[in-house]
């Protein structure tokens, strides 16, 4: 962003005594320069109290977090996947049927 220089100024000056006119543009130069007195108390003091929250609370280190170890599978332990599906049909005979 560009900064304004003289020339630019020149130019709102201009603008605005032609919009206000001569009688009013001082009474809202006084009220623009007293909004932005209020403005800057206030933003100094939002400032001044967050650092003073800020100084009047110890800091506390972080509490250290439990790490958990994942599980680990034994080779033995490990689930063996089928290479091809299993598709083996038993038939019942009559007395398996009849405990089923």
């Amino acid at each position: 962003m560009p900064n304004l220089g003289f020339p630019e100024i020149m130019i709102i000056l201009v603008v605005a005594l032609l919009v206000f006119g001569p009688k009013k543009l001082p009474d809202l130069g006084r009220s623009l320069g007293n909004g932005i007195r209020e403005f800057r108390k206030g933003t100094q003091g939002l400032k001044d109290e967050l650092e003073g929250s800020l100084k009047d609370t110890p800091a506390q280190p972080a509490a250290p977090t439990p790490t958990i170890a994942a599980p680990t599978v034994m080779a033995s332990q490990a689930a063996v996947m089928p290479s091809a599906p299993v598709t083996r049909v038993v038939e019942l005979g009559k007395s398996e049927q009849r405990d089923a």
